[in-house]
């Protein structure tokens, strides 16, 4: 007998309340939110590949909520660079994600491709991103104590062995970039994919998990203060999926092109402080949130890092697309 159920769910049972949290929006669950966003726009938008003449290559880490068993982590990983084919600059790239909590994993990986034409004394990129995503629930390991009012160490909603599916993701988006400003618009998990998981035995069940289609408006700027070394960089990141929405809005100041700071405000969860410095063909960046919820009651906060390294290109020409700074963002 086949049956179809929400691994997510189940899998928060035993994991932890806390994954019960994170399962309130399809955002929390399948795309991080993360506070340095700006840092990797690629991450939302495959738009935003090929922005300079670099090989640009960024790794990092967010840790989500220390201090309480079983709370998410999520590691992940993007590379792009420009081409020109055709007589047009075209940008490339990969994003690799993997997050665990408690039994739970999934892995997402894509290759990123995005065309670009100048217009309206900016540029104007048109991205897409096909991929997979994966799921996994270590059934193996799960754990229901005695007298469980909810479950039985037989409840088969629950699965009792690892599990694991794989199914096909596309996400898309556009980027406007100007000399002051730069704004795009994406969706991630457009086809909305379905990830079946199945155990093995005598009797098959499957389980069944969804991710949501997610919408993405993100922007910023870069403000010189005139006679100064210092820049305004002002962004925003709102998401949503139409039922549920977030909005994250961030402040920082760059003291000559160097070392960074600011604030930002996530609506109805977190204020974070962050700093950054750029260092040859390095960038380093670290934030610390801190919850606005009442969940700050067990949790000392949730920690960000990501390092970006560039390698110059020589497209044989002066770049067309570039900027005061190979990190306008």
């Amino acid at each position: 007998m086949k049956r179809l159920l929400d691994i997510r769910s189940y899998s928060a049972v035993v994991a932890a309340v806390i994954a019960v949290l994170c399962c309130a929006t399809a955002h929390a669950q399948v795309d991080a939110s993360l506070s340095q966003y700006w840092t990797v726009p690629a991450y939302y938008n495959a738009a935003a590949t090929g922005r300079t003449d670099f090989i640009h290559i960024t790794a990092g880490s967010r840790l989500q909520w220390i201090g309480i068993k079983h709370a998410p982590m999520t590691f992940m990983a993007l590379a792009d660079m420009p081409f020109k084919l055709l007589n047009r600059r075209w940008g490339v790239g990969v994003r690799l994600q993997q997050e665990s909590m408690g039994l739970y994993s999934s892995i997402q990986a894509g290759a990123q491709l995005s065309w670009k034409k100048k217009i309206f004394g900016g540029t104007l990129s048109v991205g897409i991103q096909p991929g997979i995503l994966t799921e996994t629930f270590k059934g193996s390991r799960r754990f229901i104590p005695e007298g469980d009012d909810a479950h039985t160490g037989d409840d088969d909603a629950i699965p009792s062995t690892d599990v694991n599916g794989t199914a096909f993701d596309i996400s898309a988006g556009v980027m406007f970039e100007h000399k002051w400003f730069w704004a795009g618009f994406s969706s991630t998990h457009i086809n909305a994919p379905s990830v079946t998981l199945k155990t093995e035995g005598d009797e098959e069940h499957l389980y069944e998990f969804n991710a949501g289609r997610l919408y993405y408006f993100l922007a910023g700027s870069n403000i010189p203060i005139k006679n100064t070394l210092f820049e305004l960089q002002p962004s925003v990141l709102v998401g949503s999926d139409f039922n549920v929405w977030t909005a994250t809005a961030t402040f920082r100041v760059r003291y000559k092109k160097f070392l960074s700071a600011g604030v930002g405000y996530r609506y109805n969860d977190a204020v974070s402080i962050m700093v950054g410095a750029d260092y040859k063909n390095f960038t380093f960046g670290y934030a610390y949130d801190y919850p606005t919820s009442a969940i700050s009651r067990a949790t000392h906060g949730s920690h960000e890092v990501f390092v970006s390294y560039n390698v110059k290109l020589d497209l044989g020409e002066k770049n067309r697309n570039s900027h005061r700074s190979i990190r306008i963002m």
